[in-house]
């Protein structure tokens, strides 16, 4: 099947997706869900705007896997019916996706966005950053599979702006951290560099950290509702829902709500793309097992008592670590019990089978 559109250029839809649709079944159409509730999600086809509801393909394939919930971002192919319903048969293959722990705290993770080419960590200047949020979120950036990138909000209300966004660059080091305003203007230019038609980036932050505002600053336009800080300085919760929003010849932004807490569904290699050095130091160490704890020989230890790895970072390293290892526990005994409940259906039928049978003579 093929598409030539330019609403769906600027999407991202590419020759790739559409051997992904046609893998999926004739006839159907290409769309872009843009926002996902209970009773369905809205969507961007080659001819605008449209409403769909899942499928039965689709509904099976969510009761058995949370994670394959269609979510914001996702490529979907729609079945047209002659009653003027419109239905998602299929979520085509996810590129990259930013998940996190479930609300209830299970081993079933949230698709938070999906085929995001980067993921964008805003956090505000005024109140102060806080260093280990954003390093929670930076994991989650190196575990979604796309480029991660540091925006800091707000330096026209601070007086050293420059001294901040560096104090944030060490605790996110390979990544690149840009200080911005969007009252003056300033440091926009160089977010834009990371936009091109096409192009998806997901802001992630907390509320009040002007996620909504640097959408809006990047399109030139009013396009999201925003708010200021609560008297105590919290930020209010503008942005309610996950959606995607198209900036014509730009690329594709999609803005998130405030996370109160991020819960991690990350592996080892993740943590260790957010504290490079520390990995880094690791492979100095004398016992390859090392635990960084009391072990003779230990490289990262060695570092903190001579001053050259900070212990915040070392802490904030070792309680994200923890959290990725428990998870992982986690995910292997609920894949386990999975399998222990297959295996009891499938014995349960064959003696099913058996008792059938008429006896041998």
């Amino acid at each position: 099947m093929s598409i030539h559109h330019s609403l769906l250029a600027d999407l991202g839809w590419d020759d790739s997706l559409a051997t992904d649709l046609e893998a999926a079944g004739d006839g159907h159409l290409a769309a872009r869900v843009t926002r996902v509730d209970r009773g369905g999600a809205d969507l961007t086809s080659a001819s605008g705007p449209l409403r769909a509801t899942f499928g039965r393909h689709v509904l099976a394939a969510m009761a058995a896997d949370r994670t394959a919930v269609p979510t914001v971002g996702d490529w979907a192919a729609l079945a047209t019916w002659p009653d003027g319903r419109i239905t998602i048969e299929a979520v085509l293959p996810r590129r990259t996706s930013v998940v996190r722990d479930g609300a209830d705290r299970t081993s079933h993770g949230q698709v938070l966005a999906a085929n995001v080419d980067l993921v964008v960590v805003v956090e505000h200047l005024d109140p102060d950053p806080d260093l280990g949020r954003i390093e929670r979120l930076l994991v989650l950036a190196w575990g979604s599979g796309a480029q991660p990138l540091v925006v800091l909000t707000k330096t026209d209300l601070v007086p050293d702006p420059v001294g901040m966004v560096e104090e944030v660059a060490a605790a996110a080091p390979g990544v690149e951290v840009l200080g911005v305003s969007a009252t003056n203007g300033e440091g926009l230019d160089a977010v834009r560099t990371h936009l091109a038609p096409g192009r998806t980036i997901v802001l992630l932050g907390p509320s009040g950290a002007g996620k909504s505002t640097l959408t809006n600053a990047l399109a030139g336009a009013e396009l999201m509702a925003t708010n200021g800080l609560r008297a105590d300085g919290r930020g209010r919760h503008t942005t309610t829902h996950r959606e995607l929003v198209v900036l014509p010849g730009v690329g594709v932004v999609l803005d998130t709500p405030g996370l109160r807490s991020v819960g991690l569904i990350a592996d080892a290699d993740a943590v260790a793309d957010a504290f490079p050095e520390i990995a880094e130091l690791a492979e100095y160490c004398r016992f390859r097992d090392c635990a960084h704890q009391t072990e003779p020989g230990c490289a990262v230890l060695a570092a903190l008592d001579d001053g050259s790895l900070d212990e915040r970072r070392l802490a904030s390293w070792r309680k994200l670590g923890r959290e990725a290892a428990f998870q992982a526990r986690r995910a292997d005994a609920r894949l386990q019990a999975a399998s222990r409940a297959v295996w009891r259906q499938r014995t349960k039928q064959m003696r099913a089978h058996y008792k059938r049978m008429p006896p041998r003579r």
